[in-house]
């Protein structure tokens, strides 16, 4: 799901996990919906997009309504 929202044509490289890494965290929203009777409302393939087109923006300033595979725009107007 993320190498076809992010680039379909990516190289997927493996390495080392990092301390930090969501297999070491666990994270699991069980007790969410247990407690709070929370559940998602936005499935991974419908979110995941959006989460990358916010991250780009917030990251390389791209405001393109293009895909989420969009380049950040690196052209100067000087």
């Amino acid at each position: 799901v993320v190498q076809e929202t992010i680039d379909p044509n990516a190289k997927i490289e493996f390495r080392p996990n990092t301390e930090d890494d969501p297999h070491k965290r666990k994270p699991d929203i069980s007790r969410a919906k247990e407690l709070l009777g929370w559940e998602p409302k936005v499935s991974l393939r419908k979110g995941l997009p959006k989460m990358v087109k916010d991250f780009r923006q917030r990251i390389f300033g791209d405001h393109k309504e293009g895909g989420a595979g969009a380049t950040p725009d690196t052209t100067s107007s000087a």
